[in-house]
């Protein structure tokens, strides 16, 4: 299968199915996403048919208002989505990426925390050698 790399309007709706951890109708979707942008329920529709075609979602069709769940977790497809980005915009270097949110978006706590997820992190990758 291939890596999922949603739209933003379907990324919209996957952080809908996340969040409600439960096969969902198009119409609660769409009473979600009505929240914070203006959306028609036929759009809603649409995409949501055009995500299963994409294997982006699953469907349940044995009831009348058919559920639709994310076929991936949300980190399945966050990191999809970042090594894409990582790639197109800084030529696949983490470290780029990592300088560049450094250098303009960081607060000195989100900088402490930063410091805390590499010690973390290097200490997982020593326990797998």
């Amino acid at each position: 299968m291939s890596s999922p790399h949603p739209t933003d309007g379907e990324l919209a709706i996957l952080r809908v199915l996340w969040s409600r951890n439960e096969p969902t109708t198009v119409r609660e979707v769409h009473e979600v996403l009505q929240q914070t942008k203006n959306t028609a329920y036929t759009t809603v529709l649409k995409i949501l048919t055009i995500m299963y075609e994409k294997g982006l979602v699953q469907r349940d069709e044995s009831e009348r208002s058919h559920r639709f769940v994310a076929s991936h977790p949300a980190p399945v497809v966050e990191a999809s989505l970042l090594k894409d980005f990582m790639q197109r915009t800084f030529g696949g270097s983490a470290v780029k990426l990592v300088q560049r949110a450094l250098d303009d978006h960081a607060s000195p706590d989100e900088l402490d925390a930063m410091a805390r997820l590499i010690e973390d992190a290097k200490a997982r990758k020593a326990r797998r050698r």
